[in-house]
Parts: C-alpha cells; sequence; structure tokens
C-alpha cells in the first residue's frame, strides 16, 4: 500500500489568505464502517456448503431463463415483456445474446402492419431505443385523435400508462408527439399519486420520480424486486433469480468498497487535505453507476480511485490553491513529472504524487497482458484537459472575471469530471474499447458533451448558493441571471430547458451515432447523465451526502434482499 507523507517539507503557504476559510464541508458519512465492517459481511455469507447450493440453484435458475428466451412465443408481446422484466430485475448482463437477437427480430418488423395496443407499441419503441436502434415515433400517431392529441380511451390503464410515460423519455428533437406522451402520461401518474385511494399510487410516486432512462440501474432493480414480488403474475423464477443474483452481486461491490476503503485510508491523503471532501464511498457509488456488470469490478475499482482524487483536485483548484500554486500544479500535471512541485504546499504535492502514482499502477495492469497499450494515453489526456478546466475557473476567479453563459459551459462542462471518468472508464472495459473508441472521446462527441452540460447544469442549480457563500467562481446560475437579465428563478427554469434538451441531443446520438461503436460502449457515457440524476436531482448529493445519497448507498450495498 502506498502512503504519501511528506516530512521534509514544510507548509510553504501558512500565512496565505485562502477561501479554506468558507468552506468546512460536511464530514464522510462512513467513516471506516466498510473496512471495520468487511469481517461482519463474510460472516454473514453461507458456509461453504452453502454457498455451492447457492450457485448451483443460481445455475439451474439461469438456464430456465435461457429457455424461456429462446422458447417459441405465442406472440412477440409476451417475449418483449420477459425482456422487460429481466432489465428491471436487474440480471439482463447474463443474457445479452440471447436479448440481442431476439430485438434484432423485433427491428426488422413493421409495427404498422400489424395491430398494436399501445402497450406493446410503447414497450417495443422504449426496448428498442435502448439497444441503439431507430423507431420511428409515428408508430404513435394510430393512438392520436386529429389534433395530435392522445386518445383518452387508448392511455387508460397503468400499464398502458406506465408503458407509454417510460418510452416517451426516450424522445429526440422534434419529436413532437413524444412531448405531447410524456405531457400526458406524466399528468395521468400525477393524478394517481395523489389519489390516496389508488393502488398504484406508491408506482405512480417513484415512476415520476425516477423513470428508467434517468434512473440507476442498482437502484430501480432493488425496488422492482420488492414491487415484482407483489405482481399476482409474476414469474417465480425470474423472482428467484432476481434476489439470489442480487445479493451475490452485493456481496461483490461490498469486496471492492472493502478494497478501495482500505487504499484510500492507507494513502492518508485526508491529512494534509483537511478541507476537502472525503468521497471515497459516493465515488465508488459513481462507478458502480457507471457499469454495474460483474465483469467490469477492476473497472469500477480504477474509476473510483480517479473520482475520489479527482474530488480532492477540485477542492484544491476551489478552495484551497493560490492562483499561482495552481498555475504550477497544472503545468506540472501537464507535464505528467515531479520538476518543479517542491514549491508547492504539502497537501497539493502529496495529492499530485498520488495521482502519478495511481495512473502508473493502472499502466502496470494493463500492460501485464499487453491489452489496451494506448489507452493509459487517453487517460492521462483526460486528467490533464480536467486541470486545464479547473485553471481556467481559477483564473476567472482570480481575474474578477465573469464569463457570458456561452463562455462558462464551454468550460464547465469539461469540468464536471466527465471527460477524465469516460477514458478511465473505458480503460476498465479492457478489450471492448478499441482506440477508436478513446478517439472518439477526444473529439467532443455530443454525447458526452450533452452528458456533460445535465450534469454542470444540475449541479450548478442545486449548489450555487452554497457555493457563492465559499467563495467560488461564478455557476451557470449567475453568469445566465446576469448576461440575460433576469431573476435566478427565470434563470434556473431556462436552464431547466437547456437540460431537457440536453437528454434529447444525448439520446440523439446514441442512437443517430454515426461512429459504429457499440451500446455497451456508449451506455457508459449516457450513465454518466443517469448519475447527475442521482446525485443532483434535490441537492449537491456529493457534497451534503447524508441525506438521500446515503440512504441509497445503505439500500443499495448494506441491505440484502430477504429470499
Amino acid at each position: 500500500m502506498m502512503s504519501f507523507e511528506d516530512k521534509g517539507s514544510p507548509l510553504l503557504t501558512d500565512e496565505v489568505p485562502r477561501r479554506v476559510a468558507k468552506f468546512s464541508p460536511p464530514p464522510c458519512a462512513w467513516g471506516d464502517y466498510f473496512i471495520s465492517c468487511h469481517s461482519n459481511f463474510m460472516d454473514m455469507t453461507e458456509n461453504e456448503e452453502e454457498e455451492n447450493m447457492v450457485e448451483k440453484e443460481h445455475e439451474k435458475l439461469k438456464e430456465e431463463v435461457i429457455r424461456m428466451l429462446v422458447a417459441t412465443p405465442q406472440n412477440y408481446s409476451e417475449k418483449l415483456s420477459l425482456i422487460d422484466s429481466i432489465q428491471r430485475l436487474g440480471f439482463s448482463y447474463y443474457f445479452d445474446t440471447e436479448i440481442n437477437e431476439i430485438l434484432k427480430i423485433q427491428n426488422s418488423f413493421n409495427l404498422d402492419d400489424r395491430d398494436e395496443d399501445i402497450y406493446y407499441a410503447s414497450l417495443k419503441f422504449r426496448l428498442l431505443r435502448q439497444q441503439g436502434y431507430y423507431v420511428s415515433c409515428e408508430i404513435f400517431n394510430k393512438f392520436t385523435n386529429e389534433e395530435g392529441d392522445f386518445k383518452e380511451s387508448t392511455v387508460k390503464g397503468k400499464r398502458e400508462i406506465m408503458s407509454l410515460y417510460e418510452a416517451s423519455h426516450w424522445r429526440m428533437n422534434g419529436e413532437i408527439i413524444l412531448d405531447k406522451a410524456l405531457a400526458f402520461t406524466t399528468k395521468k401518474l400525477e393524478e394517481m399519486a395523489m389519489d390516496f385511494s389508488c393502488p398504484y399510487r406508491d408506482e405512480a410516486k417513484y415512476a415520476l420520480r425516477w423513470p428508467i432512462l434517468k434512473a440507476l440501474p442498482r437502484l430501480i432493480t432493488k425496488h422492482h424486486i420488492s414491487t415484482y414480488e407483489k405482481d399476482p403474475l409474476k414469474n417465480n423464477v425470474l423472482l428467484k433469480f432476481a434476489k439470489l443474483d442480487y445479493n451475490a452481486m452485493q456481496k461483490l461491490y461490498q469486496k471492492e468498497l472493502y478494497e478501495v476503503s482500505r487504499w484510500w485510508k492507507d494513502l492518508k491523503l485526508m491529512k494534509e487535505l483537511y478541507f476537502a471532501r472525503d468521497r471515497m464511498v459516493e465515488s465508488y457509488i459513481w462507478a458502480l453507476g457507471v457499469f454495474y456488470e460483474p465483469k467490469y469490478s477492476y473497472g469500477r475499482i480504477i474509476l473510483a480511485k480517479i473520482a475520489v482524487l479527482t474530488i480532492l483536485l477540485d477542492d484544491i483548484y476551489d478552495v484551497y490553491g493560490t492562483f499561482d500554486e495552481l498555475e504550477l500544479f497544472t503545468n506540472a500535471i501537464e507535464r505528467w513529472d515531479s520538476i518543479g512541485i517542491e514549491k508547492l504546499p504539502k497537501c497539493m504535492k502529496v495529492l499530485y504524487r498520488a495521482i502519478l502514482k495511481v495512473y502508473e499502477e493502472i499502466e502496470k495492469d494493463i500492460s501485464k497482458d499487453n491489452i489496451n497499450p494506448y489507452a493509459i494515453h487517453f487517460a492521462k489526456e483526460g486528467m490533464k484537459r480536467q486541470c486545464r478546466a479547473y485553471f481556467a475557473e481559477a483564473k476567472w476567479f482570480h481575474e474578477g472575471y465573469m464569463p457570458t453563459f456561452e463562455e462558462y459551459m464551454k468550460v464547465a462542462i469539461v469540468s464536471t469530471c466527465f471527460y477524465v471518468y469516460v477514458p478511465i472508464s473505458f480503460v476498465g472495459m479492457g478489450v471492448a474499447a478499441s482506440q477508436e473508441v478513446f478517439e472518439w472521446v477526444e473529439s467532443d462527441p455530443m454525447l458526452l458533451k450533452a452528458s456533460g452540460i445535465i450534469g454542470r447544469l444540475m449541479n450548478d442549480i442545486t449548489s450555487h448558493k452554497f457555493e457563492q457563500e465559499r467563495g467560488h467562481i461564478d455557476s451557470a446560475v449567475e453568469c445566465y441571471m446576469k448576461q440575460h437579465e433576469v431573476s435566478e428563478e427565470d434563470a434556473i427554469v431556462e436552464l431547466g430547458k437547456e437540460i431537457t434538451k440536453a437528454w434529447k441531443d444525448m439520446i440523439e446520438d446514441y442512437i443517430m451515432k454515426s461512429t459504429k461503436l457499440s451500446t455497451a460502449i456508449v451506455i457508459r457515457v449516457l450513465n454518466h447523465g443517469r448519475l447527475s440524476e442521482f446525485f443532483y436531482k434535490k441537492e449537491d448529493g456529493y457534497t451534503f451526502v447524508h441525506g438521500d445519497t446515503k440512504h441509497f448507498i445503505t439500500a443499495m450495498l448494506i441491505d440484502p434482499i430477504p429470499i
């Protein structure tokens, strides 16, 4: 384990005024919980004989699910409902080949040639768009009247409303019928959520808060298992398999979190960076949101490490470093060497050395099998770009300059961290990420840019007041207010429209992408948009972690599902 204590170098800037005095981040919500409880987690696992029995049952149920998928269906509506259940229950990664084959066949059918109901049409539309297929929104025309509004007679049941609601989120620019579908079904769900006598009230409330498109898969998995268990039409094979697999995956996540937590504690960075946010667990959640599949264990670990170090970088640039120090630090990162860092205060030196060390370890790991030797170059370039963006913002603050909204967003989209997270995510995917994939990231694709817009604006809307109190640069809210001479309330409304458009842009690039990248690759970028919804929907859940963030982490990583 590595430790970066610098005993011989004094803190050179003790008397330098720093914004850190105005910033006291809420403490870590977890302490050493995931380290100290690791043995307890292990104690709670079955003995070897019981583990073997569970593994055999898991394998038996898996074979039964495969038989269901490959069996000839009486109608394809049943087959699509099966796929939907498998995906929502959280174990579709075992059946990618079978699911892809079914959806490929479904994509060859023309819905207009068949007499479909709106549930089936909506379900097929969503599943195909999720898979990256283009499906025309005109398939919904048959369910509207002459004015283009949806007929009450065709969307009247909970099943139909929910299906159309989830499908309508996968809308691209100019798809007016889907805008109408979302408005129509949202109103219906709001009515259900407010009706205390409605048996679907809780489902409606959950769907309004977490539509499938914008929710972390592991978050909705646990919810859907509990909902599915109450369904009189449930398939017991799917339910049992989902429970066994969820608990097995939770143990894997606990093991990974123990590993990164142990690494983090041994690093001892928080001793020097006392002013920064200690967010190892939340950083692991970010990695889990990018990829939750069992085969990406290494990817989650390295992304979690880079994410937690980037948070420290953010606070170094925002609240601690002077302009001269940050210029030295940024230049050092640009060169990727240690020349000149002795002039920096101790906390910046230990962080810098930690960053270089982590990348060195990642490079060593991926070079063992000579897999993607080019990948580490792109990962380093992402970190350099991140620091350049941070420094640009620091320069604005130093000069007292308020950029235009457009100037601000050009830099702030990068400072969301997505341009450093996405390349390191692809490094963690091994052979699945070709050189073309990394070059695509560097070309600033709309998918990545739009996810950055979502992250930046959602973050700024929820945190701008707190940020201003601690002496931060002007956020998107302040820049928009000044440039357009509008109130804070009006600015937030307009920024909300920008977020809506960014989702449409992201989906459009996801589906209509000119590259030939696989859905398995591009979904990682879309997942960053989902993570923004998770952390910044109500508040800055990365800074203020003791509310919803802690609750969700407890649900996903601590509480198992009763079998």
